[in-house]
Formats: structure tokens, C-alpha cells, sequence
């Protein structure tokens, strides 16, 4: 009786593909100033750690969709696959915690300016800005944990497949790179939101 050879789960396979190192740094160091920022920073320290995570989960959105995405797309389909055989294991990490931090880093800036408050935020939603920003953000959530994330893993799976379907890494990453693009452009509007609820 021949015995199948036991094969590693997605997530094993997926953070050895994206490098344990690299995984301890895309998401401890953000975390980990946030960690630091919340309990024994500054309100400036906890305003950068806001605004660098930001500017780091917006810059990293705008490359995909408006840089990588047209590269990629000029690409066959193979060579595509390649590409996002070794981004998709490091996005997978990455991107959460810089867009977690961002949040959570926000809402904690807001509720220590009084800009907006949690405990009454009936209130707080009457302002038009602080409800652009709700929205804003919580479509920006939406689509990162519920498509970008799940395509994410799709892709991985389909790489690791014992015949990977090419045409189906190639669609789903090219989905990744456009919505990417579009969270650019979503987290470019809660800036100007922002630089309007501040000044």
C-alpha cells in the first residue's frame, strides 16, 4: 500500500515562502510602535506611527495598481504567476498590519483630539467629514480583509496546487493589483478628509 506523502498547510507554505524574518518585521514593527505609541508615547509619536503606516499602506496600494498592475499586465501569463508566487506570501502580512495599525492608530488620534469620540459617536457622525472618513475607512477594511486578503490566499493555494491553474493566478492577481489601485485612490480621499477635519 503506497502511503501519500503528507503535505504542508497553506499557511506553513505561506510564511516560509514570505520568510519568517521578513513576516517578524512587515508586522512586528508596526504593531509594535503602535504598542509603544499608545502606552508610553507622545500624541507626535502617535501621529507619526499614524501618518508613516498610512503613507506606507497608501504608497504601497498606488504601486500595485497604477505601476506593478501594467507591468504585470503586459506580462504572459506564466511569467505573471512567478511574479506573484514570490509577492503573494510577503502581501499577505504586510499589507493587514500596516492597514491595522493605520485604523486603529486613527481612532486613537481622533479620540484624544476630540475630533471624534467612540463613546458618542452618534455625534461625531453629524460632522460630514468624520462620516466621509467612516465610510471611507470602512470600505478600505471591506475590501482588504474581505477581497484582497482572500484573493491573496487563493492565489497561493492555486501555486501550490500540483497543476497550478496559470490563467486563474493571472486573473486573480491582476483583481489584487486593480483593487490595490483603488484603495490608492479611496486612501488618497480619507487624506483630504483628514487634512479638512484638522485645519
Amino acid at each position: 500500500m503506497k502511503v501519500e506523502p503528507v503535505r504542508p498547510s497553506t499557511i506553513s507554505v505561506i510564511i516560509r515562502s514570505a520568510n519568517p524574518i521578513f513576516i517578524l518585521l512587515a508586522m512586528g514593527l508596526p504593531i509594535g510602535v503602535l504598542i509603544y505609541a499608545l502606552n508610553f508615547g507622545s500624541l507626535t509619536s502617535l501621529n507619526f506611527v499614524h501618518i508613516m503606516t498610512g503613507a506606507l499602506w497608501t504608497g504601497i496600494d498606488l504601486f500595485m495598481g497604477f505601476v506593478l498592475g501594467p507591468v504585470l499586465g503586459g506580462m504572459e501569463p506564466r511569467d505573471r504567476a512567478g511574479v506573484f508566487k514570490r509577492l503573494v506570501p510577503k502581501m499577505t502580512f504586510l499589507m493587514p498590519a500596516l492597514a491595522t495599525v493605520t485604523i486603529m492608530s486613527g481612532i486613537e488620534l481622533a479620540e484624544r483630539l476630540r475630533i471624534a469620540s467612540l463613546a458618542n459617536l452618534s455625534a461625531s457622525l453629524a460632522n460630514p467629514w468624520i462620516l466621509s472618513a467612516v465610510v471611507i475607512a470602512g470600505i478600505l477594511t471591506v475590501q482588504g480583509f474581505g477581497l484582497l486578503l482572500p484573493n491573496e490566499i487563493r492565489v497561493f493555494r492555486q501555486l501550490l496546487a500540483e497543476t497550478p491553474d496559470i490563467g486563474k493566478i493571472s486573473r486573480l492577481g491582476m483583481m489584487n493589483a486593480k483593487l490595490g489601485g483603488v484603495q490608492g485612490i479611496l486612501q488618497l480621499a480619507v487624506i483630504f478628509v483628514m487634512a479638512n477635519l484638522r485645519f
